[in-house]
């Protein structure tokens, strides 16, 4: 029992803490960081409940409020054309000043671990030659980037069960030689096109984890949206919360890897390597877990655009019904955020030699979901990497061309830059014509080749027949096509065998080395089946 002076001496402190915190703001309004231009941004954070918060900005903006009961407080201030450096000063019962201050355009990148890895990841020597000379260019890359005015923040890898995160400890920092090493190889090479071509400060908000599926970045209310994603998601959590309570017994075995474990081996290291089982509450994997503790943390920070490489992990997981939850994910992102349709751009994976057959499957299936969310919804586009790959590394040395592809959709459609062509060719219908079926593509450019593209170079035209081609009749069985370009935008292909072909596609592979179909302005075609 506690005694009514104890409860008094207990009030008291409470207050006194009260009455003594300092005000906050999320950690990303911090020294060095970068503002969205030209538009009006939530600067949001803590003090003591009924304080009254005031934020002026050296660029002239001002703005106040008083803090709720709870102690949070949020204003909306406008912010100027590129430039700087401002500072931002946070005037309550005490000031926060926050220096060396850039307007200019902010992106958000996520995914998994080939937009997580950093430059430093691909300074090893490659696994196969004829990759080496990427990892001395990433070398000579980090030894001689220099660019106060591209600005990179990661958010800490943060899964959270239960509870939403809404802030977390990081700092903004520039792309010079102590800390380029640091930053996303994706999200580096999207923002040094960005430079190159708008020469105005770019920062670049970095939210990602390595081996995630896309499940946990989607959050808690969109799961309840749907009956079917909610029934996922409670049995997702009872697993866990069961999962919780088993690993909590004394004498506890994983016999369940183990016995995994264990199969891997039989098959001689065929089929997926199994690993231990994480506890559920430092799992990064559980349904909504890295959007409670990553994405709450960040949104709704004003941010131009996102770009996403992610789906690796889904190849063997779900991979079925992976364009729906990505279409879930882009939507509800534009939701939280409160910014309308922003830009969303994505990738198609790039070709890697998986071990089991599910996978090889699953990893076409993928990007080919990938192609139908990211060409349909509004304001989406998709980078095309299969001829970057490398066959025996899941994450390709060659992230120049990644962030490149990236940023032709971005300059084109966001920036109004002349572009020649921001895509390779995209499937968009067939004609079938007796025992030969028609492919019609968009974003052709100046036409159709067949190509080959060695390392960072531009695709060239070469002769040869093209590859990755296959039809199917009413059997279903796939053949290998013969395939040819019959006009800017159209291929004819066909089978000795199909006498009624109904159904084709390209690059149906894990690994679809080979695969040589490209526009002439040297972009390659996506992968792709009009089996829907």
């Amino acid at each position: 029992m506690m005694y009514p002076y104890k409860i008094l001496f207990a009030f008291l402190v409470f207050c006194a803490q009260i009455m003594n915190a300092n005000v906050s703001v999320n950690a990303l309004f911090s020294n060095h960081m970068v503002v969205q231009q030209k538009t009006k941004i939530p600067v949001w954070g803590w003090a003591d409940p009924m304080e009254k918060i005031t934020v002026v900005a050296g660029w002239g903006q001002k703005a106040e409020v008083v803090t709720s009961s709870d102690g949070t407080w949020k204003v909306e201030i406008k912010t100027p054309k590129a430039g700087g450096p401002f500072n931002i000063s946070i005037y309550g019962k005490d000031t926060l000043k926050i220096s060396d201050v850039l307007s200019g355009e902010v992106w958000l990148c996520s995914g998994q671990s080939n937009m997580d890895f950093a430059l430093n990841k691909f300074v090893n020597d490659a696994r196969e030659k004829e990759y080496q000379p990427l990892v001395e260019f990433i070398r000579n890359e980090i030894a001689t980037a220099d660019d106060s005015l591209l600005r990179h923040i990661e958010i800490p890898q943060t899964p959270s069960l239960y509870n939403k995160k809404h802030n977390f400890k990081a700092n903004w920092g520039s792309a010079t030689p102590d800390n380029t090493g640091n930053i996303t190889a994706t999200g580096y090479f999207f923002a040094k096109e960005l430079r190159k071509n708008l020469n105005v400060p770019i920062g670049i908000i970095e939210c990602s984890w390595g081996g995630t599926r896309i499940q946990p970045w989607i959050s808690v209310d969109t799961y309840m949206k749907h009956e079917t994603t909610k029934a996922y998601y409670e049995h997702e959590m009872k697993n866990a919360k069961g999962k919780i309570v088993e690993m909590a017994q004394e004498g506890y075995e994983d016999t369940v890897f183990q016995n995994k474990y264990n199969e891997w081996i039989q098959s001689g290291k065929t089929i997926p390597r199994p690993w231990p089982t994480v506890h559920p509450e430092k799992s990064k994997q559980i349904p909504a877990t890295l959007h409670n503790g990553m994405i709450s943390a960040i949104k709704p920070y004003a941010i131009k655009g996102v770009i996403w490489y992610q789906g690796e992990s889904n190849s063997h997981y779900m991979e079925e019904s992976y364009g729906f939850y990505l279409k879930e994910l882009v939507t509800s992102w534009r939701e939280e955020w409160g910014q309308g349709n922003f830009p969303f751009y994505c990738t198609q994976l790039a070709a890697f030699k998986v071990t089991d057959e599910r996978s090889n499957v699953g990893w076409a299936a993928v990007s080919d979901q990938i192609r139908t969310v990211c060409t349909t919804l509004p304001k989406t586009g998709m980078a095309v990497l299969h001829d970057i790959g490398e066959a025996i590394d899941v994450h390709p040395h060659n992230k120049k061309d990644v962030g490149k592809r990236l940023s032709k959709w971005a300059l084109k459609k966001d920036y109004n830059k002349k572009v020649q062509a921001v895509s390779g060719p995209l499937f968009k219908r067939i004609k079938k014509s007796n025992n030969k079926i028609i492919v019609k593509f968009i974003h052709v450019g100046s036409g159709l080749m067949v190509g080959h593209k060695q390392l960072m170079d531009d695709a060239v035209p070469v002769s040869e027949s093209l590859k990755w081609f296959e039809v199917a009749g009413q059997d279903g069985v796939w053949k290998t096509a013969n395939a040819q370009i019959i006009s800017k935008n159209m291929v004819e292909v066909s089978h000795l065998d199909v006498l009624k072909p109904i159904k084709v596609r390209y690059a149906w592979s894990s690994n679809p080395e080979g695969a040589n179909l490209y526009n002439k302005n040297g972009l390659p075609a996506a992968i792709f089946t009009s089996d829907q």
